[in-house]
């Protein structure tokens, strides 16, 4: 549960500076001291890590867009930035609630980058 919402708090604390780092370096952590220890939690943990990454890819696609269209372009992509955050709140939320259930949860959109 904590690899999910560490994705939220990382966001909150950054404010989505640096194209979503802060989002996904709490589940990084999380995954990289609890995987061979706790095969549950590293298993969510490295689902939270392979979603914020997708997350953090989609955004900075849509802002380069935003850049390379000398600002025009934000006219589409900050909307499509603020669907994006807002789904992404909701599955995270989601997952935290299944993880605490002891259910595994998958993102139905996530790369997964990370094996």
């Amino acid at each position: 549960m904590f690899a999910h919402l560490s994705a939220l708090l990382g966001g909150l604390v950054t404010a989505g500076w640096a194209g979503g780092v802060g989002c996904f370096l709490g589940p990084l952590v999380i995954w990289l001291m609890k995987r061979e220890t706790m095969p549950f939690v590293g298993d969510q943990a490295k689902e939270a890590l392979n979603f914020n990454i997708t997350v953090a890819a989609i955004m900075l696609i849509l802002f380069l867009v935003g850049i390379f269209t000398f600002g025009i372009g934000f006219l589409l992509t900050l909307p499509l930035m603020a669907i994006v955050g807002l789904v992404a709140l909701v599955f995270i939320i989601i997952a935290a609630i299944k993880a605490n259930d002891g259910v595994a949860y998958r993102y139905p959109f996530a790369i997964r980058l990370v094996k």
